[in-house]
């Protein structure tokens, strides 16, 4: 899908869509408990629907109704022989699922695509080699096999966190209490927080036990009515308009929030004042959107960026390229990204959308000002479906143009 976008100035009220990160930890926590629960103020994003086919396929019975799911729990190592779990491109939800795959001897799979399927995956295929488990990485599948043992893991602290909450969900089910230490630094910790906090909410002891130790308790998860609270994540897009001069108010947002992404509140005013130096580590998802507000501003030194390259796209050199079309120069290096700002014109050819949500929505930011057509567009299903029809509440003008 390709889509023009016409320049203005965006204004009015907006409420922020429930967070993804958390709707995949409490849906998980529904799906492990034995008896009903209920999710509440769902957004049925490409992610989570990909969660929901999981849920199902390892025996989980769930049930949508509008923005509430009810679902049933089952143990995941009940699931049948050769189960098959379609994680579509959600890196979340395959990182997640691989543990709770290897508990009980019985064969599953794993499918997404082909992105997914490069992205790393060392940490569980080094314990799984530690425990003499099956974890078999082909170009369209990965097939595990189980049991699950021991209580006591060893995890880079500096890679993803979605290994740790995989980890996090699946070690309740062992025998005996488990105990995960990470070697410093530790990044995107409030991630884990995110995982520990869906794990209360479903009766699961599990906690740092020190800065870079966490325990979980061995036990069962209860049944809960919860609620998804609002995304800090993507209500960075709507307060970045703000940057550029609109008037967006964002509801629906938790002032106490574990949401890492919720910094960009310090974040962007830092980048409108000045060449500001921003550490991305415990907020990678972030990157596009800082980007392009400091290709539009005063420009900004990112640090820490290394893990950009391991996302739905390479997104620091996907943002290099798509910037240089409005006239931004940036320099991608190894760990740190430097954004020159400066006066950006309209992109001298169509802007690509790299099949990343966030691409997408960084890119339209910048389009509210100087005007652009994105291809691709489509990517926002990802995380935001209704997000160009959000943009244009709000009084930026857009229409569908036909594929050449």
């Amino acid at each position: 899908m390709n889509i023009r976008i016409f320049p203005g100035v965006a204004k009015g009220t907006v409420a922020a869509p429930p967070s993804k990160s958390m709707a995949h930890r409490l849906l998980i926590g529904a799906g492990l408990a034995g008896g009903a629960s209920t999710v509440r103020h769902v957004a049925f994003s490409q992610d989570i629907r990909a969660t929901l086919d999981c849920l199902r396929a390892l025996g989980a019975n769930v049930a949508v109704q509008e923005d509430r799911v009810q679902v049933f729990g089952n143990h995941p190592a009940n699931a049948p022989e050769g189960a098959l779990l379609a994680c579509r491109e959600s890196g979340s939800t395959l990182r997640f699922f691989v543990p709770l795959c290897l508990l009980g001897n019985r064969t599953r799979v794993l499918t997404g695509s082909s992105r997914l399927l490069e992205r790393p995956q060392w940490v569980y295929e080094t314990l799984c080699r530690q425990q003499w488990l099956t974890f078999t990485r082909l170009p369209d599948r990965i097939i595990t096999c189980g049991p699950l043992r021991r209580s006591r893991y060893t995890v880079p602290g500096n890679v993803s966190s979605q290994f740790v909450s995989g980890l996090l969900f699946a070690l309740p089910f062992l025998e005996s209490d488990s105990l995960i230490k990470l070697k410093p630094p530790v990044e995107s910790r409030s991630y884990i927080d995110l995982t520990l906090q869906a794990l209360h909410r479903f009766g699961v002891t599990a906690g740092w036990q020190s800065e870079t130790a966490l325990f979980v308790q061995a036990g069962t998860y209860k049944p809960a009515d919860v609620t998804v609270e609002g995304d800090y994540s993507n209500a960075a897009f709507w307060h970045a308009l703000n940057v550029l001069g609109g008037q967006i108010t964002v509801t629906g947002l938790q002032t106490d929030s574990l949401q890492g992404d919720r910094v960009y509140q310090e974040l962007f005013p830092r980048i409108a004042d000045g060449m500001a130096t921003v550490s991305l580590a415990d907020c990678p998802d972030l990157g596009p959107i800082v980007m392009a507000l400091a290709a539009a501003c005063h420009g900004a030194v990112l640090t820490d960026t290394a893990r950009l390259r391991m996302k739905e796209s390479d997104r620091d050199a996907a943002m290099a390229a798509e910037l240089a079309k409005f006239g931004a120069a940036v320099t991608v290096e190894e760990n740190r990204i430097t954004v020159h700002g400066g006066a950006l014109h309209p992109p001298t050819e169509p802007l690509c959308g790299h099949n990343d949500h966030r691409i997408v929505m960084a890119l339209a930011t910048l389009c509210t000002v100087t005007g652009g057509v994105i291809t691709g567009a489509e990517a926002v299903a990802k995380s935001y479906p209704d997000y160009f029809e959000r943009l244009a509440e709000c009084g930026i003008e857009w229409k569908e143009e036909s594929q050449a």
